[in-house]
């Protein structure tokens, strides 16, 4: 017994020595060396961080949770390496399209025969943070799909010209013909998305599925994988659909905008003024502002009156995009219907979307590794193997600030698959 207790006091003494060194390590690479983030407007050409590189950071051996190279990861986001690159980069980088694609691989990214019969869109609603956009955008890019991207009329004039040279330099990318002033939990975050898909149900590309994003999301898996998955719902939509419980109250009184110079300046309130009831008999879900809905049920909310009624009502409600998606794939008839009286369809059983929230941790799934924000796990680098396994097809929420290795990883994970599926 008393051997026992002494090789686990040995095996920690060991762990927090090899921590001390790897600080000491780090830290003086991190005195010794500039921070590769250079930007050149004349050229197009813009060099991003890569810690891994510069650290010297294995990811496949971060995912097997290897003690040395996760003790590099923790020691480079305790020091804060990452420095987040200005907007103006990927203004001053979109300046020369040619170059622009070739250094960001976008010139490489083509796709098999079997993704190309099966063409995807995807509506991203975005406000900040061009470069994380830009990586999200790679990451997810195939030439044969097509992207809408929406940004905030409150975001930044760098962010916005950042967003319009993307589009500009993709032919299959542009900028909604629509743009709200988005608030939170208000309607003009679910008009945001509307506004993207009516643009995409207008483009050339007859794609089969439509799926929406935010600037924190990353794909956990390549364009291939998603779509052979995708083909297995045949019609189905892949929603968050649950009883309200206690939600009613979001939509049982009026909601009005209320002007504050808090966080998010406006944001719906509760009156004592009641609403009517859903119309058409509508049985009211609960759910998430994410989706992945197929072509069929897209056109159904665009010309349906039902869905428009439910629409309107829905405006003066509370965060109406997270019960107008999860209450629709509900009505009786539509495209790829959810019988009313089938279970619930968690955020587990949703691939859309994996989502870590505080208080399911240690329950549902393991501890969060990264940060907490609004009870949501910012994804830290701890938790690669369980994004890249658990069989969600995006990961939210990632932030470079909280765990920049993360993302790198990720990217790193994802191409490595890409290239072997081109060896095959």
């Amino acid at each position: 017994m008393r051997r026992l207790w002494l090789q686990r006091i040995l095996t920690k003494v060991i762990a927090f020595l090899i921590t001390l060194i790897l600080l000491v390590y780090v830290s003086t690479i991190a005195f010794s060396k500039e921070d590769r983030l250079n930007t050149s407007g004349s050229t197009g050409m813009f060099e991003r961080q890569r810690l891994t590189v510069e650290y010297g950071i294995n990811c496949s051996a971060v995912y097997d949770m290897e003690p040395l190279e996760v003790g590099k990861c923790l020691v480079v986001r305790r020091n804060k390496k990452y420095v987040e690159p200005p907007d103006k980069n990927i203004v001053n980088a979109t300046s020369d399209c040619v170059r622009f694609l070739a250094s960001q691989g976008f010139n490489e990214l083509q796709g098999s025969e079997f993704e190309r019969e099966f063409p995807l869109a995807y509506s991203l609603v975005v406000h900040k943070n061009a470069d994380l956009v830009e990586r999200l955008l790679r990451a997810i890019y195939m030439p044969h799909n097509v992207y809408c991207i929406h940004y905030d009329l409150k975001s930044s004039d760098d962010f916005k010209s950042a967003m319009q040279g993307l589009a500009s330099c993709l032919p299959n990318v542009f900028i909604a013909s629509k743009l709200e002033r988005v608030q939170y939990a208000g309607i003009s975050r679910l008009k945001a998305d509307l506004n993207c898909l009516y643009d995409l149900l207008e483009s050339e590309v007859k794609w089969k599925y439509v799926i929406n994003l935010c600037g924190q999301d990353f794909p956990l898996r390549t364009n291939a994988e998603l779509v052979s998955d995708l083909q297995t719902l045949k019609g189905m939509n892949m929603v968050e659909s649950k009883r309200p419980g206690g939600k009613m109250q979001r939509w049982s009184f009026h909601h009005a905008l209320k002007n504050d110079k808090a966080e998010y300046h406006e944001y719906p309130v509760s009156t004592s003024e009641d609403k009517p009831p859903p119309p058409h008999n509508i049985e009211m879900f609960v759910g998430s502002a994410y989706f992945t809905l197929s072509r069929e049920f897209a056109l159904f909310v665009q010309w349906s009156s039902l869905a428009k009624d439910f629409l309107f009502w829905s405006e003066d409600t509370f965060s109406p995009d997270e019960h107008f998606w999860a209450t629709l794939v509900r009505v009786p008839g539509v495209p790829g219907e959810v019988p009313r009286s089938d279970p619930d369809i968690t955020e587990l059983h949703s691939k859309t979307r994996l989502v870590k929230w505080s208080y399911l941790e240690e329950n549902l799934y393991p501890p969060c590794t990264g940060d907490h924000i609004r009870s949501v796990c910012i994804f830290g680098v701890g938790e690669l193997r369980w994004l890249l396994n658990y069989g969600h097809w995006f990961a939210n929420k990632v932030d470079p600030n909280v765990d920049p290795i993360l993302i790198e990883c990720l990217e790193v994970k994802l191409l490595g698959k890409l290239l072997m599926s081109k060896n095959k």
